[in-house]
């Protein structure tokens, strides 16, 4: 399933259980980021699916679209996959969410490359057509603004454990 798909289906679901009373899901931005969580553990799973299956993206498909200039291809496939699965725990909770948006919004703008580089090297993804960069492109740009506005719906302070010693702003 297309990632955009499940993100947007995500976020009209968890808002519908707003609008029923779920109080975790009170807010839009707050039913973003939880949204943004079940894309990225769809996503992550890919990065981690061997080679032999074939009904969805997987570890050989997504090394494919790495851009010859990134050394460990397949370390890199495995540790994004890592990150995508940290970035979504990191948006379920509440205290680490302002962190885990802007972290997630950096690493999509890392990722960029890859997209571009997957849409005018014409990679086919998954047995099918390579995706155009004009849907690429913009693609990527919801996730970066999905992510940064799920950071509305969490206090506006890197966690404790993460802010250097003798810091105390904000």
């Amino acid at each position: 399933m297309d990632p955009v798909v499940v993100l947007g289906v995500a976020l009209l679901v968890f808002r519908a259980l707003g609008a029923l009373g779920v109080s975790r899901f009170a807010t839009w931005p707050a039913s973003a980021a939880h949204a943004m969580a079940v894309m990225l553990v769809m996503t992550a799973s890919a990065h981690f699916v061997p080679e032999s299956v074939t009904v969805m993206p997987n570890h050989a498909d997504l090394v494919k679209i790495v851009p010859p200039f990134v050394p460990f291809a397949g370390f890199m496939v495995y540790a994004t996959g890592v990150l995508e699965l940290l970035g979504a725990a990191g948006l379920v909770v509440t205290r680490t969410r302002w962190a885990a948006g802007f972290c997630v919004a950096a690493m999509f703008v890392l990722l960029l490359p890859a997209n571009i580089y997957a849409a005018v090297a014409q990679v086919p993804f998954n047995g099918g057509e390579a995706s155009p960069l004009w849907l690429r492109v913009p693609e990527q740009v919801v996730y970066i603004a999905v992510a940064l506005w799920a950071t509305r719906s969490a206090s506006r302070a890197w966690p404790a454990s993460l802010r250097l010693a003798g810091s105390t702003s904000r």
